[in-house]
């Protein structure tokens, strides 16, 4: 099968090309994603340990692994067609199989474990499917090292014990190994150079991308306001609940705040300017290996509430307390791999806060709940109140401003 010629892109009325824009299909995809992390904060609160944390940390490895390839491809080959969106509402369906099965895929008494992998197995197969639609018969590169992930995870639901995990990390080795194969399978073959497949690989809609993984990311923060009401639960509203509840908001606003307000704008003017050729590896470094602790850091941050909300003024245990600090670290360090990758300054601020925010669960572990999310809250705000009044972007942004006015 040979990849299709990508039709024109609609034009406006001036006759300029119209920006592709998410669609309502992909946001519907994200919202049925995004309940795998719903899945994981139900997994980790259950069990706050580090067994259940490198657990989580392994499925959503592999699942966000699978996402990454919706959101690239979609790029390429938009649900603009009846074929395509009836394969989109399949790979949606296979996603909610693997979300439904996520708390119990490593309980050797339960057949979740098998049930994830067929999911995942379907998700792989519509993926390779409308794959096809822009890169023909070298969607083999992808399409076999991501099946032979998908027959492992199946395997590990089979095995116990050691020969469990070592089939998760068979499964995670083969996602590392694709995107190698992907750029120089075809060449070896002989139909084309590498160069030219990079630069095929790398024709993606900056302003698309970057919006669709802005929106993944939206609606992920709302998994921290459900954490909250779930948090209260049926517990009296006393002064010591709504602080709780306050402070828990501001978190996942300063989170926010940290993205979408000094980052997203940087990013796509960033991979606008990065040639095709480079610009898929951007994406893979920016959108996969960054954004994934940033992700897992709002799960670990809604178990965390989940845990803490009805305890504001008691000592919590080690497990809520490192969640909290944690999942806030997390996302901070996956943010200063993501500005690094897309040459976005200054990173020191950030950087410096993740110790600090760290160190915060030992307040909570020490003295109470409170204290540890009040100092959370205040080294945030101080860390975004610091990089916009001494950053050397504010000042560029201040002496534009002044420009303009005069």
């Amino acid at each position: 099968m040979t990849p299709e010629t990508a039709p024109p892109r609609p034009k406006d009325l001036t006759g300029e090309a119209v920006a592709q824009r998410v669609t309502t299909l992909e946001l519907f995809f994200d919202l049925v994603f995004v309940y795998t992390l719903t899945q994981l904060t139900v997994l980790i609160a259950h069990d706050l340990s580090w067994t259940t944390a490198g657990r989580a940390v392994l499925i959503f490895m592999i699942l966000y692994w699978m996402y990454s390839a919706y959101a690239y491809l979609t790029n390429q080959v938009p649900p603009d067609r009846p074929s395509r969106r009836l394969l989109m509402l399949l790979g949606m369906a296979a996603f909610l199989v693997c979300a439904l099965s996520i708390p119990h895929v490593f309980d050797p008494d339960s057949n979740a474990g098998v049930v994830f992998g067929l999911g995942f197995l379907l998700v792989v197969v519509v993926h390779s499917v409308l794959y096809t639609r822009s890169h023909g018969r070298d969607v083999i590169w992808y399409a076999v090292p991501n099946a032979l992930a998908a027959l492992a995870v199946t395997g590990a639901g089979l095995a116990t014990g050691p020969a469990s995990d070592a089939l998760w990390a068979l499964a995670i080795a083969l996602q590392v190994v694709t995107p190698r194969m992907a750029e120089y399978g075809p060449s070896r073959r002989g139909d084309r150079p590498a160069a030219e497949l990079r630069a095929q690989m790398g024709e993606l809609q900056p302003g698309h991308f970057v919006e669709r993984h802005g929106l993944l990311l939206i609606v992920s923060f709302g998994e921290s306001v459900i954490a909250i009401g779930v948090g209260i639960g049926e517990l009296p509203f006393t002064t010591s609940v709504f602080t709780g509840v306050f402070l828990a908001l501001t978190l996942a606003g300063a989170l926010w705040w940290t993205y979408f307000v000094r980052d997203e704008g940087g990013a796509e003017r960033t991979f606008a300017a990065t040639p095709p050729a480079d610009r898929w590896r951007l994406a893979m470094t920016a959108y996969y290996y960054a954004f994934l602790p940033m992700l897992l850091g709002v799960a670990f941050l809604a178990a965390g509430i989940k845990k803490t909300l009805g305890h504001m003024g008691d000592q919590l245990h080690t497990g809520p307390a490192l969640a909290l600090a944690g999942g806030v670290a997390l996302f901070l360090a996956g943010d200063v791999a993501f500005r690094a990758a897309m040459r976005l300054f200054p990173l020191g601020y950030r950087a410096a806060a993740v110790p600090v925010i760290l160190a915060a669960a030992v307040l909570g572990v020490r003295v109470s709940a409170l204290a540890q999310l009040l100092v959370m809250v205040v080294a945030l705000v101080v860390m975004l109140a610091a990089e916009a009044r001494w950053s050397p972007c504010a000042a560029d942004a201040a002496e534009a401003t002044t420009g303009e006015l005069t």
